[in-house]
């Protein structure tokens, strides 16, 4: 069983954290002056994600596709959504995502001069591989208990095996990741 034989479609899980992130955005004030204080207690990570809509929007302008952007803010890290039909920007296996991601992390930084976690998702890839890889980790988790053996996942990048990881954890059993990048993979071991 490995991570590339699971294909799923799913759709997106997320708490009310869109909601909120909305909210802020109405809060805008019409006087310069104030503008300037609203931005000083602003939240980091909403301004992070303003400044990496603004790449993004004009990245989407530049290579002339279609795409509306969504911002958010959960678990302490800025979220940014392109919501297109359009996979040229995820790639094969989620290369090109993976990259644009680090591009709009640079961008951020550039502009803020702070380190980024920003998470990236186009066209919901993100959480429809977040589906896919938490089914994986639940059957994986089942055959570690059943057979007493520990199991071996396929190579993951470490989104993928941050999600692996939890799931693990929240099933009671412990995980490793071993290897050198790009071939670092998730080991699940049994139970005592």
């Amino acid at each position: 069983m490995t991570g590339e034989d699971v294909a799923a479609g799913g759709e997106r899980a997320e708490s009310d954290t869109d909601a909120d992130a909305g909210a802020d955005a109405d809060s805008a004030g019409d006087d310069s002056e104030d503008d300037a204080g609203d931005d000083e207690s602003d939240n980091p990570l909403d301004t992070e994600g303003e400044i990496a809509a603004d790449y993004l929007e004009e990245l989407l302008d530049i290579a002339d596709l279609d795409g509306d952007i969504d911002t958010f803010v959960e678990n302490g890290r800025a979220h940014v959504s392109v919501l297109t039909d359009s996979d040229v920007l995820v790639g094969t296996d989620g290369e090109v995502l993976e990259a644009l991601q680090e591009l709009t992390r640079l961008a951020v930084i550039t502009e803020t001069g702070n380190r980024s976690r920003l998470m990236l998702d186009i066209g919901g890839y993100r959480e429809r591989r977040r589906k896919a890889l938490t089914e994986l980790a639940t059957d994986a988790v089942q055959e570690a208990k059943d057979s007493g053996e520990a199991v071996r996942l396929a190579p993951m990048n470490p989104f993928e095996r941050k999600i692996v990881h939890d799931v693990v954890a929240g099933a009671g059993l412990t995980s490793e990741s071993e290897g050198e990048e790009p071939q670092r993979r998730v080991v699940i071991l049994p139970g005592v």
